[in-house]
């Protein structure tokens, strides 16, 4: 997550109220290079934050299946996805209104408009379940609001699925790795770089 004070104020509103200025990114995901556009008031502006980056390099692209992006602001994570494998169907999740807009965007310029979806939660069918989550989930709205955000997305999970989260060690990893078994999903940790977690959650059996 960034320390940089004003972004934080805003990428998690539905409405930024900073100027809105659309700033390119370019970066190699997955063996495949991306021309996207973030902008102000969305998480990780001009850059792919540096835990996104290590999950990116300890991980391998879902090959398959209903993929939903979970906070997924302008959309990297999920438009990385839908590019690597042409076989996935993405939903990216967001309550940011700028962050959508601008994931849309680079959907389309992408290619992969067909296959992308971004949403905010109230938008996203009640019934729609998922094969894989990922996400580089939004630590700093507090524990309490992480854990009912996770609570609200972890039962959309196809029974055989599967949710892949990058988290920092400094924030937390571990205890929510527990709390998360506590809770009935069994979460190993995948991998670990330079103080990041790459946690692999499962649904209960049964």
């Amino acid at each position: 997550m960034s320390d940089d004070t004003t972004e934080q104020e805003h990428y998690f509103s539905a409405d930024p109220a900073v100027a809105f200025k659309r700033m390119p990114v370019v970066a190699t995901i997955w063996g495949h290079e991306l021309r996207l556009v973030s902008g102000s008031g969305v998480f990780a502006q001009g850059r792919v934050d540096v835990g996104t980056g290590h999950l990116f390099r300890e991980t391998a692209p879902p090959t398959g299946g209903r993929i939903l992006d979970l906070g997924c602001g302008w959309g990297v994570i999920g438009l990385a996805a839908a590019v690597a494998s042409p076989d996935v169907v993405v939903t990216g999740v967001d309550v940011n209104e700028r962050a959508l807009l601008l994931a849309r965007e680079n959907a389309a310029s992408l290619g992969v408009a067909d296959r992308y979806a971004a949403l905010t939660p109230d938008a996203v069918p009640a019934e729609a379940a998922y094969d894989e989550i990922w996400s580089n989930p939004p630590i700093r709205i507090g524990k309490e609001a992480l854990h009912d955000l996770l609570l609200t997305w972890l039962p959309r999970l196809a029974p055989d699925g599967r949710a892949v989260m990058v988290v920092s060690k400094n924030l937390g990893a571990d205890s929510l790795q527990r709390w998360l078994g506590e809770q009935g999903y069994p979460t190993e940790r995948i991998a670990s770089a330079k103080g990041f977690r790459v946690l692999e959650t499962r649904r209960a059996p049964g």
